[in-house]
């Protein structure tokens, strides 16, 4: 930087810290401020160099151009206007602030009291006002992007019908693989290791999607008992991968990772939370967005300013339908894909980001700018379709072309293999893609991302271990954590070496998994279900950075494992399975009873819990079996040539067995699929 440099009145777009010839332009939106300082400090990040007003407004941006700054710059904001809580005005130049359009930090944060905009000691918290400078105790954004050279990546581009989602946390997955370098655990690159890149193809997922990975900041709360926000749903910046993830290359860690899941066919897909930021409540720290424009990036209560609108469960909800706030989630969505070449993206709480004044809104401003998007329309997205907020469950209600996480699907495959009577119904819903949910509104199966588990509640084993959670560890007396988990512990709670317990274990498991994977839609798989691993009855396990929740490679179930394999090459190998519109004719599917009769009106609803569901294609046929009763059934086939292709209740699953008989045992509480050319 040179010495002396005066600053020029610049230009205000883009937003953020862009390097030009001679310099670098400053631009930074806020709508309600009085004044901004562009702070510069040293390569240690520890003293204030220089201090320049930013001179130009044009509309709400802010603006400079600043001759000798070059990239590699480290600086920050301070932001001057009205700290007047009850008003929602928050401004208080003593906090150094975050640039939301910085694509690199340098640093870490410190002591949390000195984040804090208001004495936390004072009688009346966020009234009062904090005069302690917060510069050394903050990260510093850095001037420009990460440079990389991408070469021949190429994105595999996979159609949603053919996708396998294989959901991963970068940390979890890679913390305790003997086969990842020591110093690559735990990181972006710790993905491309030889060995982890081998585990993938193995299975032949389609496309990894990982637990947030853009720059977070986890609630002083949790520091504060010694625990932090490990699965990172906390952002403070949502243009910068999370540092702690940043492996031996360093900021390049992240694009060497996309370039290597790429190579080997695996699409990269970004868990995103554009719907509440790190900042929390009143009473949270002020580390960017609330010391820049309080009132313009959240949404506060209409008649009480001061506190803000909670649809996330997470003390704030960012304001989507602002166009400045919106312009920042769209500028970051279609960075994270022409720099960083990521496949899609899965939206955390999405109701929250298609909320307007007047609620959820399916045509909300941000939904309506992401669907018309050209960059964004070669992309996946896929929608958690529930927030905490009014109306705030609204699965089915995305537009087409935007997949949603069925929740109902896995309560159902759930409800069916513990045994509920009279589940087989619902169930048979789901097997088609869920067409009552989707069909509507001119929707597709592949747009119901089925799963069983996720990051969130109990995992495989866990599910089929635990009748009840054991979240004792999260330090809040197992009050947090879903309570209707529609597990079972199949006979003992937790951990057992009673044979016949474990064998009932690895049993329900396979049905789980084979209907998962034979059923219409998009399948997602939990990373460590394949493997067998426990969280120890732990089903919210947000903060748990440890042995809890890093994988137990050291453990692997390896039939599990191939059997996980076996079924997705099933998948792949059978397009009846993946198909691309909702089933309803009888010439394309029949449902059955075990007489090889139309199973229909109260038969649906019986106390036995076995079916069959035949897929008819122009030359081939699938027949799927289902029997969730304790014992044995013989199921009539028919008329045709068949031959089974899975049955989980045998301990060769995969081993093709024609069959003449006009008739086959259907073992209980196992899945059959058969494959054959029926007879018209």
């Amino acid at each position: 930087m040179a010495k002396g440099a005066v600053i020029q009145p610049g230009r205000p777009n883009p937003l953020g810290a862009t390097p030009l010839e001679g310099g670098t332009n400053f631009a930074l939106f806020s709508e309600n401020a009085t004044g901004v300082d562009l702070c510069l400090f040293a390569p240690d990040g520890k003293r204030e160099v220089a201090r320049h007003a930013l001179p130009e407004r044009t509309g709400n941006i802010w603006h400079g151009f600043l001759p000798g700054v070059t990239d590699g710059q480290l600086y920050g904001y301070r932001v001057h206007g009205p700290y007047a809580p009850k008003e929602g005005h928050r401004f208080n130049a003593n906090k150094l602030l975050i640039d939301p359009y910085a694509k690199r930090l340098s640093g870490t944060f410190g002591d949390r009291r000195v984040l804090l905009g208001y004495d936390p000691g004072h009688t009346e918290k966020d009234l009062s006002f904090c005069t302690l400078d917060s510069a050394s105790h903050m990260p510093k954004c850095v001037v420009g992007a990460p440079a990389f050279r991408w070469g021949e990546d190429t994105p595999p581009g996979t159609p949603m019908a053919n996708t396998i989602i294989y959901e991963a946390h970068v940390k979890g997955l890679t913390r305790l693989h003997m086969g990842v370098p020591a110093k690559a655990r735990g990181t972006f690159e710790g993905l491309t290791a030889p060995k982890m890149l081998d585990h993938l193809v193995k299975l032949s997922v389609s496309a990894i999607e990982l637990l947030p990975v853009q720059s977070f900041f986890p609630e002083p709360r949790l520091t504060d008992m010694g625990l932090t926000n490990y699965w990172g749903y906390n952002p403070i910046n949502y243009f910068v991968p999370e540092p702690a993830y940043m492996g031996p290359s360093g900021e390049q860690s992240f694009q060497k990772m996309v370039r290597a899941l790429h190579t080997a066919g695996i699409e990269v897909i970004l868990d995103v939370v554009y719907n509440h930021t790190a900042e929390s409540w009143e009473l949270g720290p002020t580390l960017s967005y609330r010391g820049i424009d309080n009132a313009s990036y959240y949404r506060l209560q209409p008649d009480a300013p001061r506190f803000y609108v909670n649809d996330t469960g997470c003390g704030n909800s960012l304001r989507t339908d602002h166009p400045m706030v919106m312009c920042m989630v769209m500028d970051s969505l279609r960075y994270w894909v022409t720099d960083m070449h990521v496949d899609g993206f899965r939206f955390d709480l999405a109701p929250t980001m298609a909320r307007t004044q007047e609620g959820f809104c399916a045509d909300a401003p941000l939904i309506a700018a992401m669907q018309q998007d050209p960059v964004l329309k070669g992309v996946k997205l896929i929608m958690e379709p529930w927030d905490v907020g009014p109306h705030g469950y609204q699965l089915g209600s995305f537009p087409a072309g935007m997949a949603e996480w069925n929740d109902r699907y896995r309560d159902q495959v759930r409800s069916y293999w513990r045994g509920h009577k009279g589940a087989k119904a619902d169930l048979a819903g789901g097997l088609l893609g869920s067409a009552d949910i989707f069909d509507a509104r001119h929707r597709k199966p592949q747009d119901s991302v089925n799963f069983i588990t996720s990051h969130d509640g109990f995992n495989l084993t866990d599910l089929v271990s635990y009748s009840h959670k054991r979240n004792e560890a999260n330090g809040e007396q197992n009050r947090d954590g879903h309570g209707h988990n529609i597990s079972d512990n199949c006979g003992h709670e937790g951990a057992t070496d009673d044979a016949a317990i474990l064998a009932r274990r690895a049993r329900r498991k396979r049905n789980l998994l084979a209907t998962l994977m034979l059923s219409q839609g998009t399948p997602m798989l939990l990373a460590g279900d394949e493997i067998g691993h426990s969280q120890q009855g732990n089903n919210n396990a947000y903060c748990q950075d440890n042995e809890i929740t890093w994988l137990d490679w050291a453990g692997t179930d390896a039939d599990l494992t191939d059997f996980v394999a076996g079924l997705i090459r099933l998948r792949k190998t059978n397009a009846l399975l993946r198909q691309e519109k909702y089933l309803h004719d009888a010439n394309e599917v029949e449902w059955l009873d075990a007489g090889g009769g139309p199973l229909e009106g109260s038969a649906w609803h019986s106390d036995t819990s076995h079916f069959g569901c035949l897929l008819k294609g122009q030359s081939e046929a699938l027949l799927m079996l289902m029997n969730a009763d304790a014992t044995d059934v013989d199921f009539r086939l028919p008329g045709g040539d068949w031959a089974c292709v899975l049955d989980t209740g045998s301990e060769t699953p995969f081993k093709e067995t024609r069959t003449d008989s006009q008739a086959i045992s259907l073992k209980g509480e196992s899945v059959m699929l058969l494959k054959g050319s029926p007879h018209a």
